[in-house]
């Protein structure tokens, strides 16, 4: 016999094994799904909303509080985003950016949920600074 000869797998056990491999994947993605959903729906509520201005820290606004804020970029504050608080969510009702992105966003109030507005260099972030914000996530 030929020792270059190759074994062909019988259709038997091809289709064994591309069905466990199939099941597998597909298992893998119903586990991560699962995972996503429950750190999506365990998120806390956010209180405080932080902006940054091309990584810079431009301020620090309470959820609780109604307020409509005009973020100004640019030279000489040419570029204009407005910042709508109100019913403890955040969202952007208006923008001078050619794409307009931020302000299609939907309003957010969990944390860690943002809105960017990248021509702006703007970034809305929700974040909890409460009671528990200095506290830390694990205790070793």
């Amino acid at each position: 016999m030929n020792q270059n000869t190759r074994t062909m797998p019988t259709a038997n056990g091809g289709g064994r094994k591309f069905r466990n491999d199939l099941i597998f994947i597909l298992a893998l993605l119903l586990v991560v799904s699962l995972a996503g959903l429950a750190l999506y729906h365990f998120r806390g509520e956010g209180d405080t909303v932080v902006v940054e201005v091309d990584g810079t820290p431009y301020g620090t606004y309470p959820l609780s509080k109604e307020m409509t804020l005009e973020i100004r970029t640019g030279e000489a504050g040419e570029n204009v985003n407005l910042l709508v608080i109100r019913d403890g969510k955040a969202m952007v009702t208006e923008a001078s950016c050619p794409d307009g992105i931020c302000a299609a966003h939907k309003a957010i109030s969990r944390e860690g949920e943002s809105i960017v507005c990248l021509p702006h260099k703007v970034v809305i972030t929700v974040r909890r600074m409460g009671d528990h914000a200095n506290e830390p996530d694990v205790v070793v």
